[in-house]
Order: structure tokens, then C-alpha cells, then sequence
């Protein structure tokens, strides 16, 4: 007879086919789903779904984890998964099957909404749908429960333990210390970046996506690259981990980092151990670890100098018209750029955190009932002019941009912001421990950190939070001050922000107390995990 626990992990190996199954549906939805089957596809979605749920929160596997709670036999891993699917049955258990799925169906309907609402450039399109999506997860909110604020109970599905309390100083933090940099770089000299929104066939830019990826490591054999309206990753085990991009002939930018950021969340995923499918180690550590892999990739790698020393030459050989008279430190420049914009997911690395601050705002919001899906663009566009100081000239480049709320992802925005924060800090770890990584990246070696990555945060799933996982690696809880220090450098290097002149814009004396890798200024702000312990 199997034991408790083979039970258990048999018992998780199950749901987790079900939510696979569920996953590649999804997928399929969003890549080569006719548009008549959509409705056929809601439905069958849905009933899946509740499949899943009820084969979860069966009392009988409540009680096989109590059971197992109490056990003393068990190794510290897998006391750990019995700790972590407890709290997720606790949560799934006060959910009815016929509430999982009406928002199953709520979903598959503002998603295919979404759809036709960007097909015609017009939010009135998809505001119904919406607001029928925002109406459950409010309910939802009620049905967890909160102690604070109801947008608690939306933060803690994607970033356990996560609260409003926690991120209002974080983003007020965003602000203090990224606009005295943003507005310094605004009064520089302009870059030249014209070079980039050339004419890049599409062909051309599909078959450089697929050897970026290869060159960072995506294994094809356990994965493929398809494309879709909105970039994502899903996976479906370890084994089948798949990319989404999209392509603009007129923008190198657009695939190019949007096939390093997925790649970043598909070397995770593709790095989780196998035997732990279905098991809470066998996953993400948290949606900010998540993101923290596919900003250090895009980022801290991918918009470096020394990686575009290796790769830029390839590049010139695929474009030799568009690129001919390109010179290396001007493409780094360019591809650096830092300027308002209204698209997130082409944003530069400091205006990105606005943009992620205008819709945790306009979601926090939404939850405390300020605010409907009919006044909802008018929000958004006013916030735009308050912190970037421009206006959506249209729907598609304003509140139609992301599918996230589509997917009723309504706490998940915040997770980007604490992502990045925790890249800049994890990619200084790694300077620590590989001699010479900038070296390597320059030839072209990024296998190093690949391993350095699988080594210490993939292969621990999600035994550790997101928390624990960061001092293990790096020493100490999550500190804006390292992304602070990097962003500060690379910049003020990029716009010449140093060169003093008469009535010059910036002494860099008076960034010497930030210090630089390892010295931490008193004055920075953590992102509130120490402040963190002090709220459970």
C-alpha cells in the first residue's frame, strides 16, 4: 500500500495534469484558436476547472493532510509541501465549485472581448465584460477575507503575504528615488535611436528571436516560441515550457527583449526539478522571483554592454542595411534610452515602475469600489498626464494594452516592480560569486549564470518564499538600494550625467553615500519585507 505521502504527491500529480491541461488549453486560446471556438472553448475551460477545484478541496485529501501535518517522519522538504498545500487548501476550500466556475466563465469572456475591443481600437467594447470580471473579484476579496484593505486579498494570490500596507511606502519609495534620476536624464542631450525603427522584416526578426533564446539556454527540445497578441510564457511541466512574441517591422526592440524577458521566465520554468512536478517544490517561488528572472535576463544581461559586444556583430550580419553604420556604444545608448512612453512592455527601466505604479493606483482602487470599468479610462489617461506627462492617443496605447485584467489578474501588477528589484540584487550576488562574469557575457558565455541561476534559486522551487530565497542568495531581505546603485551608474554613464559644467546639472558627490556594491545607504528604502514580518 502507498504511503501517506506517495498518496499525497499522487493525489497532487493529478490536479496538477488537470491545471495543465487547463494551462494548454489557454495557450492554444491565445495562439491558433479559431474565433467560433471560443465559446466552446469557455465552456470547456470552466468545466475543468471545476473539476480541478472539487478534486482539490475533496475533504478526504483534507484529511489525508492533516494526517501527514503530524507526521514525523517526514523530510524538510516535504513537511514543507505539506505546509504550503495546506494553507492552498484552506484558501481553495472556501470557494464553491459553482463560484470557480462563474469566474472561469466571467474570464474566457472578457478575454475574447478584450480581443475584438483592441480589433476595433474601442474600451467600450470590453468595459461590460470587465466590469463583470471586477464584480468577482471583489466578491472574491470578501470570500478570503482581509484584515486592511480588500486589494490584501488580490496582492497575497500572486505575492504571498503581501499587503497594500507593504507596497503604498515601496511605490512612494519608487517615486523619491527614481524621479530625482528621471529628471536629470530628461534636461540631457537626446540619443539617437532613429536606427532602431527602421524597416526589420519580419522573418529576419522571427529567426534572431529563436537563436537569442537558444544562445540564452531555452532548451527547443523541451519548448517552442509562437506567436500572440500579448507576449507570455506557459508551462506545462519542466519538460514543455513555451514563449509567446510578437513582432513589429518597425520597432527591433519590440521581439528582440520580449524574447530575452520570456526566455528569462522560461529558463525558470524549464529549471524547476522534474521529480517535484505538481508538488509546491516543484513551482515558482513566488510571481516577484518569477519576474526577477525575466528583468535580470532582460535587463541586467540583455541591455548591457558586454552582452551586445558578443551579440551585436550577429545582429549587423542579419541586418547589414538597417544597422551598417551602427557603431556598438551607439546601439548600447539607444537601446538605454530613458523617455516617457505609453506602452509598459516597451518601457525603459525607470519609467517602467510609473507605469506599474499608475495600475496598482487604478487597482487599489477598483477593489475599495472608487471606481467602475466605465470610468476606468478616464483614470488611466488623467494618471498618464499626472506621472509621465502624456495622453493615450488612443485606446491600443492606452488601457487596452494589457491582458491582464482580461485573465482577471487584478494584484498581479506589482509583482514586475518587486521583480525588478529583486534581479538587481540577485545579478550582484552573481557578480560575487562568478569571476569575471562581465568578461564572459562579453564572449558571448552566459552558461555560468545560466548554472549559478539553476543553482541557487531554480532548483528550490517554492520550499523557500520569495523572502527566504533572497537572503539565501544574496545575505539580507529585498533592498531597492542595489537596483537604486545600478540604475544610477549605468545611467549617469549613458547621458554623461557626471561631466560637471558651469551651473552643471549633477555632483556626483552627493551619491557617494549610496555607495556601491555591498554598501547600502541608511537613507535607502527596503521594499517593506522587514516591515513585513511586523503585519503577519
Amino acid at each position: 500500500m502507498p504511503s501517506y505521502y506517495d498518496q499525497y504527491r499522487e493525489k497532487q500529480r493529478k490536479i496538477a495534469d488537470i491545471y495543465n491541461a487547463i494551462a494548454l488549453l489557454h495557450w492554444d486560446k491565445e495562439t491558433y484558436l479559431p474565433n467560433k471556438g471560443a465559446s466552446f472553448r469557455a465552456q470547456q475551460i470552466a468545466t475543468l476547472s471545476g473539476i480541478a477545484h472539487n478534486e482539490f478541496v475533496d475533504s478526504r485529501f483534507g484529511r489525508l493532510l492533516n494526517r501527514l501535518a503530524n507526521m514525523t517522519i517526514l523530510s524538510e522538504k516535504e513537511m514543507k509541501n505539506i505546509v504550503l498545500t495546506q494553507k492552498d487548501y484552506d484558501k481553495a476550500t472556501k470557494f464553491t465549485d459553482e463560484f470557480v466556475k462563474k469566474k472561469s466563465l466571467a474570464v474566457s469572456e472578457a478575454y475574447h472581448s478584450w480581443i475584438e475591443a483592441r480589433k476595433a481600437n474601442d474600451y467600450e467594447i470590453f468595459a461590460p465584460a470587465l466590469q463583470k470580471v471586477i464584480d468577482i473579484i471583489r466578491e472574491e476579496a470578501e470570500i478570503i477575507g482581509y484584515t486592511d484593505h480588500p486589494y490584501d486579498a488580490c496582492l497575497d494570490n500572486y505575492e504571498a503575504e503581501m499587503t497594500v500596507a507593504i507596497l503604498d511606502p515601496f511605490f512612494e519609495g519608487i517615486k523619491n528615488d527614481l524621479k530625482p534620476l528621471v529628471d536629470k536624464i530628461s534636461q540631457a542631450k537626446k540619443i539617437d535611436k532613429s536606427f532602431l525603427h527602421k524597416t526589420f522584416p519580419k522573418e529576419a526578426q522571427w529567426e534572431l528571436g529563436l537563436e537569442v533564446l537558444t544562445h540564452l539556454g531555452y532548451d527547443f527540445e523541451a519548448g517552442r516560441q509562437d506567436i500572440s497578441t500579448h507576449p507570455f510564457t506557459t508551462s506545462f511541466s519542466p519538460q514543455d515550457v513555451r514563449v509567446t512574441t510578437r513582432i513589429d517591422e518597425n520597432d527591433f526592440s519590440n521581439m528582440t527583449w520580449s524574447c530575452i524577458h520570456e526566455g528569462g521566465h522560461a529558463l525558470y520554468e524549464q529549471g524547476l526539478p522534474v521529480d517535484q512536478y505538481g508538488l509546491p517544490s516543484g513551482q515558482a517561488a513566488s510571481l516577484a522571483i518569477h519576474e526577477s528572472q525575466s528583468r535580470l535576463w532582460e535587463n541586467n544581461v540583455g541591455r548591457s554592454r558586454e552582452y551586445w559586444n558578443f551579440f551585436f556583430p550577429k545582429i549587423k550580419e542579419r541586418f547589414p542595411k538597417q544597422f551598417k553604420k551602427v557603431k556598438l556604444d551607439n546601439f548600447y545608448r539607444a537601446i538605454n534610452t530613458v523617455s516617457p512612453n505609453l506602452i509598459r512592455t516597451e518601457a525603459d527601466e525607470l519609467h517602467y515602475h510609473l507605469h506599474v505604479l499608475i495600475r496598482y493606483e487604478i487597482e487599489k482602487a477598483i477593489l475599495a469600489k472608487e471606481v467602475d470599468a466605465k470610468d476606468l479610462k478616464e483614470m488611466w489617461n488623467a494618471k498618464y498626464e499626472e506621472y509621465l506627462g502624456i495622453n493615450p492617443t488612443d485606446d491600443l496605447s492606452g488601457i487596452l494594452q494589457d491582458i491582464h485584467w482580461s485573465h482577471g489578474s487584478i494584484g498581479y501588477f506589482p509583482t514586475y516592480s518587486l521583480g525588478s528589484f529583486y534581479a538587481a540584487q540577485i545579478y550582484a550576488a552573481a557578480e560575487k560569486d562568478i569571476p569575471k562574469l562581465s568578461s564572459l557575457l562579453s564572449k558571448g558565455k552566459t552558461k555560468q549564470l545560466l548554472e549559478w541561476l539553476r543553482t541557487n534559486i531554480h532548483k528550490h522551487g517554492r520550499t523557500y518564499n520569495a523572502e527566504e530565497l533572497c537572503e539565501l542568495v544574496t545575505g539580507e531581505p529585498l533592498n531597492t538600494s542595489y537596483f537604486i546603485d545600478y540604475a544610477t551608474k549605468k545611467f549617469e554613464d549613458i547621458y554623461d550625467l557626471n561631466k560637471k559644467e558651469k551651473g552643471g546639472q549633477i555632483d556626483k558627490s552627493t551619491n557617494k553615500e549610496k555607495g556601491g556594491k555591498g554598501k547600502k545607504s541608511k537613507k535607502k528604502k527596503s521594499t517593506g519585507k522587514k516591515k513585513k514580518k511586523k503585519n503577519k
